[in-house]
């Protein structure tokens, strides 16, 4: 693999300085279930806040991606074309080789304090998900957490795993200090959807659980609404059945997103099509004939839609990019104390 090629830049498709050597990897395997034909490339990253080139239709600047490779295995994961800068393949590769950057908390903090870095909101979770199944091994999030604590640095979180309940009493204190924003993804709730596209994932119901509790213990959660998958998930009844759900789990906010289809990520959705729906590949091609991008006029009436459905559940769109603080736990009611004989007096 060309290690030397893992660069900044190369996060998001462009050449640069390496964020690490070769002489810096090393590769394990785990003989449990879960890790079962995954291999962890374990490296010392050189750097770890990556500035999102300015032609992104991303609304934030800065990212920590702690993981490259995804064990959810989506098949339409746009970040799949990454994995080519390591000579591995965008398909069985990005889900079954993943690089884990271990010195990732401890990286970031040395960067939060540098006196160049200006207390950017950083995003999470928007390249492949930080709480990924790696995670549960590795825990990079609870030290990148801190860090981002201590220096009260915003942050916001984008997950489809159920991991990130793990680390909520971090979130609450982070919210204590500056602007925290978390959102779930769940595109779709229609079960057999789930098994072929999102084989690696929670099933839609466990993210909606997870939005439930983060709503229960006073935590704002808003739900990304993504993929909207054409033909496959796009039928009305489909969306009204999916913002039904997510407003009974109670998310503060919906904001929809339709398939887009990147070079490496088209490729791979498309052969899978082509094995499983091969009645859509024309419906596809004539789709997605101007890039990677459906048509604007298909966007518009998805995101309508949702929105309709939204306003008619009594939840609304989001403002993208945006990070809400997460409100501190009510304080607990005490017992009051029981009746003296004696009369009481005040302290």
């Amino acid at each position: 693999m060309r290690w030397e090629n893992l660069t900044e830049e190369a996060e998001h498709g462009r050449a640069g300085t390496a964020l690490f050597g070769a002489d810096a990897v090393t590769t394990r395997t785990f003989d449990t279930p879960e890790f079962h034909g995954i291999t962890f490339h374990e490296v010392r990253a050189r750097s770890i806040i990556n500035r999102v080139p300015g032609a992104s239709r991303m609304p934030f600047e800065w990212t920590v991606n702690p993981y490259r490779g995804c064990t959810h295995a989506c098949v339409y994961c746009f970040a799949r074309r990454t994995h080519s800068y390591l000579d591995l393949d965008t398909g069985i590769g990005f889900d079954t080789q993943i690089v884990v950057k271990v010195n990732a908390p401890d990286l970031l903090r040395g960067q939060l304090g540098s006196r160049r870095w200006r207390g950017d909101h950083i995003a999470m979770g928007t390249n492949v998900d930080c709480y990924q199944r790696a995670e549960g091994r590795y825990r990079l999030m609870p030290g990148i957490i801190s860090a981002l604590t201590d220096h009260a640095n915003p942050f916001s979180i984008l997950t489809k795993g159920t991991l990130i309940l793990r680390d909520l009493d971090l979130l609450r204190r982070a919210a204590e200090v500056t602007e925290v924003g978390i959102s779930v993804s769940v595109g779709f709730v229609d079960t057999e959807l789930w098994r072929t596209v999102e084989p690696g994932t929670p099933a839609p119901e466990r993210r909606l659980d997870v939005v439930r509790a983060l709503t229960e213990a006073g935590v704002g959660c808003g739900v990304l609404m993504a993929p909207v998958i054409p033909f496959l998930g796009d039928h009305p009844a489909q969306l009204r059945s999916t913002v039904r759900a997510i407003a009974a789990a109670g998310a503060t906010s919906v904001t929809p997103l339709v398939l887009h289809l990147r070079p490496g990520a088209r490729e791979w959705f498309m052969s899978w099509l082509a094995a499983r729906h091969p009645h859509l590949v024309r419906r596809y091609e004539r789709l997605y004939a101007e890039g990677a991008y459906a048509p604007k006029w298909y966007q518009r009436r998805i995101t309508r839609q949702v929105h309709e459905l939204a306003e008619e559940y009594g939840i609304g769109p989001n403002r993208p990019g945006a990070a809400r603080r997460l409100p501190p736990p009510p304080p607990v009611a005490e017992e009051p104390a029981p009746p003296e004989p004696t009369q009481l007096t005040l302290l």
